[in-house]
């Protein structure tokens, strides 16, 4: 068993601004097709940025698919063909007004891998700097910070129901031999 899928076709259905939509249709291993969905997506980086105190840098901000602010770590959007170590360097500036010295991939994760192509690349930034924050003008959101063991208290007892939130701080945690 190959455990494959060949792409025969491909349709653009729709084109956005973040995300594209593709209708697909795929030959399986036992010859027959399938269709399939797909959003395409550039991927995305999410940063623990962690302060001299061992605090975590959280931001507040308004999710509109889900219509409630949530509280996660800060992240964005990859530009299309830009490294993922450049996108967590630019983020942690624009949501928290940091640089870092030192940035400790986290690795990634598939959030949906059933039908988007996003992936998103984790990192632990430690030795933070303070200077400006330099939002998109599009963006609103709160920065703040709380105790590490807080923030890993927090995913535990289900207070963050961000995914990538959750699980970079409990891949940090365990990094740092705190968990």
């Amino acid at each position: 068993m190959q455990l494959t899928e060949k792409t025969i076709n491909s349709e653009l259905k729709f084109k956005g601004t973040v995300i594209d939509v593709y209708s697909d249709t795929a030959l399986l291993e036992n010859g027959k097709t399938a269709g399939r969905d797909v959003v395409r997506h550039p991927g995305g980086v999410c940063v623990v940025a962690l302060t001299e105190n061992n605090e975590v840098y959280m931001v507040k901000q308004f999710r509109y698919p889900h219509q409630k602010v949530t509280t996660e770590i800060p992240a964005g959007k990859l530009e299309w063909g830009e490294s993922h170590l450049e996108c967590g360097k630019r983020e942690l500036r624009e949501e928290t007004g940091n640089t870092a010295d030192e940035f400790i991939y986290l690795g990634c994760l598939l959030p949906t891998p059933a039908y988007d192509s996003e992936v998103i690349h984790m990192y632990l930034a430690k030795g933070l700097h303070k200077d400006k924050q330099k939002l998109d003008e599009d963006e609103f959101l709160e920065a703040f910070t709380v105790p590490f063991d807080k923030a890993v208290e927090m995913v535990m007892n289900g207070e963050l129901e961000d995914a990538k939130t959750q699980l970079a701080l409990l891949k940090a945690s365990r990094l740092l031999g705190l968990g």
